[in-house]
């Protein structure tokens, strides 16, 4: 036999001998792993009964824990609701018992009420008993007899009230004027301005009467034609080396004044002369006046004005008031304002603004109706001035301003126009405003004489003793300086004195 055959052989014997064996082997090896897994199976089964138990133990304790926490909260609670409950049965007695006793008061009240009404019948019935026999023994009424005790309560307390009265009012006035006194004489001795101020005048002085029939012309022609390029009209009399410039606008005369001047001092005098020297003067005129605007503003201390305000605040220069140049006025005002709000802790640019622009509306009053107060108020409004500011253009004439610098510009003002000097009146204005005045005093009943002193300044009334006595004097007084300050127009206050005197007289023969 071959080897090769041999090895077959031993391979096809020793292949099912080597299966035979290893599934013997394996079978063996599986038994021992099972009974390997089988007894780690039952040592798991062990340890998890004896954990098992270890639980139920602490269950158990716990549960017994909890159990008897539960007693314990449910005793406690027991006990509180019992407390509770025996509180409530005390209030609830306590309760009932003041119930008890309430009702017995309300029982008591009761009765009370009804005699206190039972009583007040018994006097009201002996009240009217009273009465009626004070009425039979008085031979008076109720009401007469109420009238009667008003009047010798009132007759007998007049005279301490109208003493109290008049201590009060002298108290008050005496601390007010001092206050205003120091105040104002302050003020006006820091601005310190010339009392007597320059006035527009119409009359042209020339140098010799001849120029006078120069000025007229042939026929005429020369002051016709001045006439109608200045509109005002030129008087030529018989007043010696003078002539009348006369016109409705200050601003017209001047610029005839100014013209007439300088065909004067050329010494040509003809239509077209005169219409070269008019232009001439309005535009000098026109420089003039915004200078003076400038310089005013610049004075007053007052900046931020429109350009063209400032050119109808110049025309000012040109016009007067009670112969005061308004011009100065208004710087004079401005200034006094200024100080008079720094004083009173007010808006010291509003004052000093409003006191220089308070009269503007006369600037144009000759141009446009209506009065130079409203005028001024609308001027300010359209160049954008704040409402407090126009508003002082019409505070100025009112009674009573609803602004502090309404009211310092309303008294710079009166302290400006009542200046010694500083305005004048004509013999006939003069003599009108003493007559008015009179005439509102001798206007009162009981008024028996009235006389205006003190340029105006003071008024003095006589009254019949019989018709008035001290409280009516007293409220003459005051109704007389009313009916003054609401009808007449006058720079400054007037004082208003009622005199009430008796005199008896009896000769011993």
């Amino acid at each position: 036999m071959s080897l090769t055959a041999i090895l077959i052989a031993l391979i096809a014997i020793g292949i099912p001998a080597g299966m035979i064996a290893g599934y013997f082997l394996r079978k063996s090896w599986a038994i021992r792993e099972a009974q390997s897994v089988e007894a780690k199976a039952q040592g798991l089964i062990a340890e998890a009964k004896n954990k098992q138990k270890e639980l139920l133990l602490e269950a158990q304790e716990k549960s017994l824990k909890i159990i008897e926490e539960a007693k314990r909260e449910e005793q406690t609670r027991r006990s509180e609701l019992a407390h509770m409950q025996s509180r409530l049965e005390g209030r609830e007695q306590t309760f009932d018992q003041k119930l008890i006793e309430l009702e017995q008061k309300e029982k008591v009240t009761t009765e009370k009420q009804a005699q206190f009404e039972h009583l007040k019948e018994e006097v009201k019935k002996i009240r009217v008993e009273q009465m009626d026999r004070l009425e039979k023994i008085s031979e008076l009424t109720r009401e007469q007899a109420k009238e009667t005790v008003m009047q010798r309560t009132e007759n007998e307390m007049k005279d301490e009230l109208t003493h109290r009265i008049r201590k009060l009012q002298a108290e008050s006035q005496e601390d007010l004027e001092r206050e205003a006194k120091v105040m104002l004489s302050g003020v006006i001795q820091r601005v310190a301005s010339s009392h007597a101020v320059e006035t527009t005048t119409t009359v042209l002085q020339l140098p010799n009467d001849e120029l006078k029939g120069r000025i007229i012309g042939r026929e005429g022609r020369n002051i016709k034609a001045l006439e109608q390029l200045t509109g005002v009209e030129i008087i030529v009399d018989d007043t010696p080396e003078a002539i009348v410039i006369s016109g409705f606008s200050p601003i017209r005369r001047h610029l005839a004044k100014r013209a007439l001047d300088k065909l004067i001092t050329d010494g040509r005098i003809h239509p077209g002369r005169i219409e070269e020297a008019v232009e001439q003067a309005k535009k000098e005129l026109a420089i003039d006046i915004k200078k003076a605007g400038e310089e005013a503003a610049y004075e007053a201390g007052v900046a931020g004005l429109d350009p063209k305000l400032i050119q109808i605040l110049g025309r000012l220069k040109y016009r007067t008031s009670y112969g005061q140049n308004v011009l100065r006025h208004s710087i004079e005002v401005a200034l006094l304002a200024g100080m008079l709000a720094q004083e009173m802790g007010a808006n010291v640019a509003y004052a000093k603004k409003g006191g220089l622009l308070h009269d503007i509306g006369k600037a144009v009053d000759h141009e446009v109706q209506g009065a130079h107060t409203t005028i001024g108020y609308e001027i300010m409004k359209k160049f954008g001035l704040p409402e407090e500011v126009a508003y002082i253009a019409i505070a100025h004439h009112e009674d009573s301003p609803h602004t502090l610098e309404g009211s310092i510009v309303k008294s710079a003002d009166a302290v400006s126009g009542a200046r010694p000097g500083a305005r004048k009146d004509t013999y006939e204005q003069y003599v009108q405003r003493l007559e008015e005045l009179e005439k509102v005093a001798t206007g009162f009943e009981g008024v028996d004489k009235a006389f205006a002193i003190q340029a105006g300044r003071e008024i003095r009334v006589f009254v019949t003793p019989e018709k008035v006595d001290d409280n009516a004097a007293l409220k003459l007084a005051q109704d007389i300086a009313r009916k003054i300050e609401a009808e007449l127009k006058y720079p400054g206050e007037i004082r208003v004195i009622v005199i009430r005197e008796k005199r008896i007289v009896e000769y011993a023969r």
